[in-house]
């Protein structure tokens, strides 16, 4: 079922990674021109918030985190096609990430990137 737009996403990003403050800083540029409510909280400073919603902060250090207007939280590759779909630019990148033939390589890909990165900043939890 599509997602429909309007309501505010919350986003739940790795603050520390410098490759995600650009993205968040790219996503901020496109979504401002589209009109997308997003609202970017730093998963250091939102450890509290993310339990109180059944989230490991831990694991919210390896996968994206995207809680949706009807507090549904959602993680990896499905949490980019949800922020994607509200920029009308990254629609066609959210529909092909999802095609289920690419969507779990783009899953394992993911995963192995973040676990890299982290492990090379020391912070691997």
């Amino acid at each position: 079922m599509p997602e429909r737009d309007g309501g505010v996403l919350r986003v739940y990003y790795d603050g520390i990674c410098p490759r995600c403050r650009r993205d968040r800083a790219r996503y901020e540029h496109w979504g401002e021109e589209a009109g997308a409510q997003v609202e970017w909280c730093d998963v250091t400073e939102h450890q509290q918030a993310l339990r109180d919603r059944g989230v490991d902060p831990q694991a919210a250090l390896l996968s994206l985190h995207v809680e949706d207007e009807g507090g549904r939280i959602r993680e990896g590759i499905d949490a980019y096609i949800l922020l994607m779909r509200r920029v009308p630019r990254l629609r066609p990148v959210a529909w092909l990430i999802g095609l289920p033939g690419l969507k779990p390589l783009l899953r394992r890909l993911y995963d192995a990137w973040v676990r890299r990165r982290l492990a090379r900043q020391g912070r691997l939890p």
